[in-house]
Order: structure tokens, then C-alpha cells, then sequence
């Protein structure tokens, strides 16, 4: 008979848990027979006392098992991308179809906004009819024909990760690396993935508050999912400024669109996005050198082919058929679309990328509780960069906002939030790949 307490308490005195043990625990917080004191309880104790490899392989498959998995029968390598959040990070909507223009499968299952993060998934529901959370025929049909996929985790995919997280979330256990790393690669191997690469955000903007534990988090991800027989890389890159030229979900929309039309391509977010598709190529095997997969992403992506494919994607999805050709008459544009000048001249040192998120949010583009609804037209476009030289007649960020309170508010926080001086920073992309 398992006895959670017996459990807890050798988690507690950093005894090692068994595979038995762990797929006991984590069957009673799916099926309800472990109580949320068992569930926190367990939870702080490996805040404190942290797990084996073994340990956490064991608990993230067990989390995987505890709901549906996806199987595939298809004609090449099953791959997906996730990051742990920040700024401006559109890079799922132009990796998808790049990928898939390059012959892989992306059945890629995003989140909602956290915080001051924006949510892949709030982003898409800008698009008129587009529907995140199709049925598994429809999924599993839409990954077939287009090769790629974005939608929103069922019920069904990892049930025990849902009721963890929640009880980890008011406990002030969220930043465990080990309850991390399960959290997230239960979902994703749930996906039934021949290849993950991991995006794993580093400084002002990041979720995990240092270089450390951005690194430590990397590392983890890496061993547990190649322990699961997921080949995996972890890219650790800069999340100290706004990734893309704007932050707000119908605004990311439109710059990714941009993108792929190739009428307008941040540089900054070119890069990221180029280094997470190359790793993908690479570890599947259909590229031999990161130089032969950046030829291949270029050719994809100037020759309109990862285009066609983001635009069938949305129309299988529900979303408009002509979606790239007319997508400034279908997404929502905000009342208010005006510029905030610097107050003085000199150059950005630094950007305080939390207060950048969250001045979307008061706009109204975020939840500051799970039930708000999103307004999806706010945000913020043309945000200026680290480095970049301004005076009182320099645009630093244009705001879209719904009234002239929120556009005031926003404004406040925005130059609060970007210091200008006279040294210039030292401003990377990609700082390690694990």
C-alpha cells in the first residue's frame, strides 16, 4: 500500500525514491487519491533537497503517462521548440512553418501568457476563427498535410502536470529546476517528439533570475529528455530587450507575417530564430552542418514556401484563407497608435524588459488574473534597442493602447523602464548551446 507521507518524508530526508514510488505519487495526483498538502509538502521538499537525474527522468515520464500520447505515422522526423518565455518572443510562428517547409513535423502545443510573458497561443487567437484547440483527428490531420501545427494542450496531455503546477503556483515552488523541467518536458514528450530544442532565456526579461539558473534549468532539460530517448538541445539566448520590434499579440502576429513575407526582418529575432531551426535540422539528421540548414531555412523562407504553409495552417484552423495576403484588414488595430519620444539624449544602457512586458499588460494584452479577457489590438511596436543612439526627437516605442489612461500609464512605465547614458552595452544573442 503506498502511503504519501512515506514518501514525502524520504524526499524529505534526501532519501533516493524509487520508480514505483514516483509512479504512485503521480497516479494519486491524477486520479485525486493524493491530497494538495501531499502535493505541496512534496513540492518544498525537493525545492530544498533537488532530485537525481534518475529521479526526474522518472517523475517526467510518469507525468507524461498519466493522460493521452500522441503517435505518429509519418514520413519524417516528429520535432518541436519551447521556450521558457520573455518579450517579443514570435519565434514559434515563423519556426513552424520553416521547419516544416524543410520536411519535418511540428505538432507544437503552446501556452497562454504568464506574468509578463507573452502566450503563443493569446497571440493566434488575434486571428479571426482561428481555432487553438482543435480535436486530435483534426491535429493529427493538420500536422500531416502542412507539417505543422500550434495549439493549445488538451485535458487529456499530462493531466498530472495541471494539477501540480496549480498547487506548486500558490506554494512558492514554481522555480524548482527539477519541478520545471518536469512540468515542461511531460507535455512535450506527451507529443511523441523524435527531437526537442529548447529556447532557454537569459537576463532583465527571463524567467529563471540569473545566468545560474538559466543554465542549470538548460542542463536539466537536456539529460532528462535525452534520458527519455528524446534527442534535445538547449540554446541559451538574450532576453535583456524586447526580442522582437514590438510586444502585443495582434502586433507579434502582424511582425511575423512581415517576416515571412519578407517585408520587414529584426535582425535580433532573425538570429534566434535561425540557431533554434538549424539545431532542429541538425539533431533530426535532414542537415549534416549548421551552414547547410541556414542555406536551407533561406531558401525556404525567401521562395514564399514557409508562407504558403503558416497561411494553410490558419485556414485548416479555422482562421481566413487569404490570411497573409489581407492580414491588416483581419487583425485588430487599437484606438490609440502613437509615438513616446526620449527624454534625453544619449544612448540605451539598459532596458528593464519585466516593466516592458508589463506595461503590455496594463495595456490590457496580458491577465493579471487567469480569467481576464485579453484585448488583443494593445501593445507596444517599434521598441528601440540596447545601443541605440536618441535624443528628445527619437521615437524609443510607439503605443497602441485602447484609451488615453492606459497610453499615459504605459507611457510612464516605458521610460521608467529604458535608461539612457553615455556607455554603451555589450548586447549578445546567443550566449550557450547545452
Amino acid at each position: 500500500m503506498f502511503i504519501p507521507q512515506e514518501f514525502i518524508r524520504k524526499k524529505r530526508d534526501n532519501k533516493p525514491l524509487s520508480k514505483d514510488e514516483i509512479e504512485k505519487f503521480v497516479k494519486g495526483i491524477t486520479d485525486g487519491s493524493v491530497a494538495n498538502e501531499h502535493i505541496s509538502a512534496f513540492a518544498m521538499a525537493v525545492f530544498f533537497n533537488g532530485m537525481s537525474l534518475k529521479e526526474k527522468t522518472n517523475l517526467t515520464i510518469a507525468m507524461k503517462n498519466s493522460g493521452n500520447t500522441l503517435n505518429w505515422d509519418l514520413d519524417g522526423p516528429i520535432v518541436d521548440k519551447h521556450s521558457t518565455g520573455g518579450i517579443g518572443d514570435v519565434v514559434s510562428l515563423m519556426l513552424g512553418p520553416m521547419l516544416a517547409a524543410c520536411g519535418l513535423y511540428i505538432p507544437m502545443i503552446s501556452g497562454r501568457g504568464l506574468g509578463h510573458t507573452g502566450g503563443t497561443l493569446d497571440k493566434l487567437e488575434s486571428i479571426p476563427g482561428y481555432n487553438v484547440f482543435p480535436n486530435d483527428e483534426l491535429f493529427k490531420k493538420i500536422v500531416k498535410e502542412c507539417g505543422v501545427a500550434i495549439i493549445g494542450q488538451t485535458n487529456s496531455l499530462a493531466p498530472a502536470d495541471k494539477r501540480f503546477y496549480s498547487i506548486r503556483d500558490v506554494t512558492a515552488t514554481v522555480e524548482s529546476v527539477p519541478l520545471i523541467s518536469a512540468s515542461i518536458l511531460s507535455k512535450k514528450l506527451a507529443e511523441g517528439l523524435d527531437v526537442l530544442v529548447m529556447d532557454v532565456k537569459v537576463g532583465s526579461g527571463a524567467f529563471m533570475p540569473t545566468y545560474d539558473l538559466s543554465l542549470e534549468l538548460a542542463k536539466s532539460i537536456v539529460e532528462i529528455a535525452n534520458s527519455a530517448g528524446v534527442k534535445t538541445q538547449a540554446v541559451l539566448t538574450d532576453m535583456n530587450q524586447c526580442l522582437a520590434y514590438s510586444a502585443g499579440n495582434a502586433i507579434e502576429v502582424r511582425e511575423a507575417v512581415e517576416y515571412l513575407r519578407c517585408d520587414r526582418i529584426n535582425p535580433r529575432l532573425h538570429m534566434v530564430n535561425l540557431e533554434l531551426c538549424s539545431s532542429a535540422l541538425q539533431l533530426s539528421g535532414v542537415c549534416s552542418s549548421k551552414e547547410e540548414a541556414i542555406s536551407r531555412l533561406e531558401e525556404v523562407l525567401h521562395s514564399g514556401k514557409a508562407l504558403e504553409i503558416f497561411e494553410k495552417m490558419v485556414a485548416m484552423l479555422g482562421g481566413p484563407g487569404d490570411f497573409c495576403q489581407k492580414y491588416d484588414e483581419y487583425l485588430p488595430r487599437a484606438k490609440i497608435i502613437r509615438d513616446v519620444f526620449a527624454k534625453d539624449e544619449g544612448i540605451v544602457e539598459s532596458i528593464d524588459a519585466i516593466e516592458i512586458g508589463m506595461s503590455v499588460v496594463g495595456l490590457g494584452g496580458g491577465r493579471i488574473k487567469p480569467q481576464d479577457k485579453i484585448d488583443h489590438s494593445v501593445g507596444l511596436e517599434n521598441i528601440v534597442n540596447l545601443g541605440a543612439k536618441v535624443d528628445s526627437k527619437t521615437p524609443i516605442v510607439t503605443i497602441h493602447a485602447k484609451d488615453e489612461d492606459s497610453f499615459e500609464n504605459a507611457k510612464s512605465r516605458v521610460l521608467k523602464a529604458i535608461k539612457i547614458g553615455s556607455k554603451k552595452p555589450d548586447v549578445k544573442e546567443i550566449y550557450e548551446i547545452i
